[in-house]
């Protein structure tokens, strides 16, 4: 998925929480945040602090990648044979 700003971001793992049935405090509980911060993330995520995001990133089970843009490495995780 590309995302391009803050709070796409957050939107991204606001959605991500709620497909796991987590709730902001038990998000928040599993990397030592407060369910507060996971909110103001959800909601404010301009002034998020890298190392909140890695946490609740991990809290996810996610993983962040960077690449170039509009490179033409292809993401592995995706199907590229013919049938």
């Amino acid at each position: 998925m590309k995302i391009t700003s803050a709070a796409m971001l957050a939107n991204t793992l606001r959605n991500e929480r709620k497909k796991s049935k987590l709730t902001q405090r038990k998000t928040a509980e599993t990397v030592g945040l407060k369910q507060s911060t996971v909110s103001e993330f959800e909601n404010h995520p301009d002034g998020t602090r890298l190392d909140t995001l890695f946490k609740l990133l991990a809290a996810l089970d996610l993983e962040l990648q960077v690449r170039p843009r509009n490179s033409n490495i292809k993401d592995n995780t995706t199907w590229d044979q013919e049938w």
